[in-house]
């Protein structure tokens, strides 16, 4: 019985404090238990943490959105299992999408095109020290300015630790093709987005456009999004470099089968699910999350007229590059889609 625990123990210490940080926070079973001796100046209601409100063991009767965000987490642990066959250690990369907020005992793993720039409007609001108010009156653009937020790439292994265990952690997903075309149109159809057009449309327009124009190579201004699919199922394309945060797969920036979520709110339920949040941290009567126009969102059926364009072969090598999305946040294969 004790060459086991011995090879536990040198395995340990050869992956390093990344994998002690990772494996002892997934076997904490009840986590909000413990947070009693780690801190005591929380600003939520009656003085708990948002875990600790999420997993209140006094409730008898839970709520539509407690059953609602229940089943989503276990959605998410049961497809983990059955497709993770082995945890890969977590390094200080993986985990610059997670922004912290110590003060509410919050971390919040951004995801672009999912209303990531309100989300982080909200957080800079929540940890700005009463210098901002309203989230709607921060320029999106100083949303996204690194300084303006902490996340948990900049702490020392003890410090990811404890938030790992303490804090509550969420993040927000959306229909993977529906993401994925909105981050087109976004990136590669609006005239002011020059650098993403010399960046990659330049680069897309080289490799995936037969004989193409001079103007073409040098601005890289009108990819297709059929060239944009071309470029995203070439195997060289991430031999060469991680995917850009905009089109990369949510399983890849947030490690939802390595990191335990305890809300996945979802883009098309938005504000119902960031309400039950800010109702968790106990804000929800000091910063509201701001409504967006329904009217620049992309739908379904905008989606499914970007892809009649696309061959059903390429519809498929598409398909299983964001597959682990669509199965881990229950999103149904479109019926757009011509490979089945």
């Amino acid at each position: 019985m004790r060459k086991p625990k011995i090879c536990r123990l040198v395995v340990a210490t050869c992956f390093g404090s990344f994998v002690l940080v990772i494996f002892y926070f997934q076997s904490n079973s009840n986590p909000a238990a413990e947070q009693g001796n780690f801190w005591n100046g929380w600003q939520g209601k009656a003085g708990r943490s948002p875990l600790q409100t999420l997993y209140d063991g006094d409730q008898v009767e839970l709520s539509a959105a407690q059953v609602t965000h229940q089943s989503r987490r276990d959605l998410l642990d049961r497809t983990c299992q059955a497709y993770t066959r082995k945890k890969r250690v977590l390094t200080p990369d993986d985990l610059k999408h997670l922004i912290v907020d110590d003060r509410h005992g919050l971390l919040y793993c951004y995801v672009p095109k999912v209303a990531c720039t309100n989300w982080k409007r909200v957080l800079m609001v929540l940890t700005g020290d009463g210098k901002y108010r309203d989230p709607l009156k921060i320029p999106a653009n100083e949303a996204h300015v690194p300084s303006n937020l902490r996340t948990l790439s900049e702490y020392s292994t003890s410090e990811i630790n404890h938030r790992l265990r303490n804090y509550l952690k969420f993040a927000f997903v959306r229909e993977p093709f529906e993401r994925l075309v909105s981050a087109y149109r976004n990136k590669f159809t609006r005239k002011y987005n020059t650098a993403f057009h010399k960046r990659y449309g330049t680069k897309i327009v080289k490799r995936h456009r037969p004989d193409p124009s001079d103007e073409a190579l040098e601005h890289g201004d009108d990819v297709s999004f059929e060239e944009f699919v071309y470029y995203l199922v070439d195997p060289h394309t991430q031999r060469e470099e991680p995917f850009n945060e905009h089109w990369e797969r949510v399983h890849s920036l947030c490690h939802p089968c390595i990191i335990h979520y305890d809300v996945v709110g979802k883009y098309e339920t938005l504000d119902e699910d960031a309400r039950y949040i800010l109702q968790l941290a106990g804000v929800s009567d000091r910063v509201q999350f701001p409504s967006s126009s329904k009217s620049t969102r992309t739908t379904d059926d905008m989606t499914a007229q970007f892809f009649r364009k696309i061959s059903p072969f390429y519809q498929k090598k598409l398909y299983n590059l964001y597959k682990m999305d669509f199965l881990l946040f229950n999103y149904s294969l479109p019926t757009y889609l011509n490979f089945r």
